[in-house]
């Protein structure tokens, strides 16, 4: 005998089907919008292809602080666009910005001038800090320092002109067509932003050491307009809390991503030799680090979306209230180390069934550790931030993408020595 559809011996079957089959949705919703932008990280590969060709530029005969100065300016970049995609992502949903490219709200526009006056600030400390430790590693004198700070500040300059509008279009776009910015946003722009910030830096050099001496005048004087529009906007905004609490904020997570590259430079040196007996890794390396920050944004992203909205408790334990979050960029994550594992196999040309499937198996341990790392990472910043009562979005992607290097890099050499 049957009952109602909602009672009696068959109602609560009916029940716990839909319930099941509306988590089945919520999950694979949000595993297809996480691999649709972790695909992007294909695109890694394309930044270390321009690198190789266009190697001559950061050999020490060509520029010694070239090759030097590179990591830390994607560093900066990969901090500032964080803040950009997490701040614009949260804004978007809870309405303090409109999805529109034009008359846009007050919050939208002081968020875009801190982002152009940070990036222009955090040039300048790039530069102090390289020509301060190049005093020590390769003797840099104040001529190096004046040339670096001008390359620094002209590349990063230049490619803000470019990445800001990308994305604040994807933004809107993806919120327009009904997908969620917090998954989408950053995993595109950080490739994208990758390959034109290495365009870019390549585009300065060449114009600084191999074009004539009006090009560096020209280059200067790039500068000098970057810092007016930043004095322009420090005049014109310094009484206004939100851009205040912004800068403010973000200055305390430049010194901890600042150490956080250190650290991982030197990470780096201590296991080149690992990862340079196996050339398949250089294929895929950029990619992998892209990806496992990527799932670090997407959790944390939507995180600080839904403690903005209220919808979980400032605690970890509400951790277990974003599973179909994690679980759905996880599962994209797991895809996508499983394609780079099959098209490094093809670039280096293996034969052998055995070696694809170990390197295969490489880097799925490399995700699981890494990845399980970040996801803990991204989650406990969004709450103690929180917490604090400061804006969560102004630490963790900036954070959590600067970390993804060194934990990639130490998860992927774990992998190696316990895979061998």
């Amino acid at each position: 005998m049957r009952y109602s559809r909602y009672g009696g011996d068959a109602g609560w079957m009916e029940v716990v089907a839909m319930t099941i089959r509306i988590n089945i949705t919520r999950l694979t919703k949000n595993t297809g919008q996480s691999v649709l932008s972790l695909s992007f990280n294909l695109g890694g590969i394309l930044a270390g292809t321009l690198l190789a060709i266009h190697s001559k530029i950061f050999s020490p005969e060509f520029c010694r602080w070239a090759l030097i100065l590179f990591p830390g300016i994607l560093s900066i970049r990969g901090a500032i666009g964080g803040l950009f995609c997490g701040r614009l992502s949260t804004a978007l949903h809870v309405g303090t910005v409109k999805p529109s490219y034009t008359k846009n709200t007050e919050n939208f526009y002081l968020l875009l001038y801190s982002v152009v006056t940070l990036t222009f600030t955090s040039s300048v400390m790039l530069g102090a800090a390289a020509c301060f430790f190049g005093i020590f590693l390769w003797g840099a004198t104040f001529t190096d320092w004046v040339s670096l700070l001008a390359v620094i500040t002209s590349t990063t300059g230049l490619s803000i002109l470019f990445i800001s509008p990308i994305t604040i279009g994807v933004s809107i776009l993806s919120f327009k067509h009904g997908l969620d910015p917090d998954v989408i946003v950053y995993p595109v722009i950080s490739t994208v932003a990758d390959i034109l910030e290495t365009i870019c830096y390549i585009l300065v050099l060449t114009s600084f050491f191999s074009l004539p001496q009006q090009m560096r005048y020209l280059i200067g004087f790039f500068d000098f307009v970057f810092m007016f529009i930043v004095l322009y906007i420090l005049i014109r905004n310094f009484r206004r809390r939100e851009f205040v609490k912004t800068v403010k904020e973000f200055f305390l997570t430049l010194l901890l991503v600042a150490f956080i590259v250190n650290v991982t430079g030197l990470l780096l040196s201590k296991i080149s030799q690992v990862i340079g007996s196996r050339p398949q890794i250089y294929v895929v390396y950029p990619a992998l680090i892209d990806t496992v920050g990527d799932v670090g944004s997407i959790v944390g992203s939507t995180a600080t979306t839904k403690l903005a909205l209220g919808l979980i408790d400032s605690s970890f334990s509400s951790i277990k209230q974003h599973s179909y979050e994690i679980g759905g960029a996880w599962a994209a994550s797991l895809v996508m180390f499983t394609s780079y594992s099959m098209l490094s196999s093809l670039a280096i040309g293996m034969n052998s069934l055995t070696h694809p499937l170990k390197f295969t198996a490489q880097l799925l341990t490399t995700n699981i550790l890494a990845v399980f790392f970040m996801v803990f990472v991204a989650y406990a910043v969004a709450i103690f931030t929180f917490k604090r009562g400061w804006d969560p979005d102004n630490f963790v992607i900036p954070l959590e993408s600067s970390l993804a290097d060194g934990i990639t890099t130490l998860s992927l050499l774990i992998a190696l020595t316990a895979i061998a």
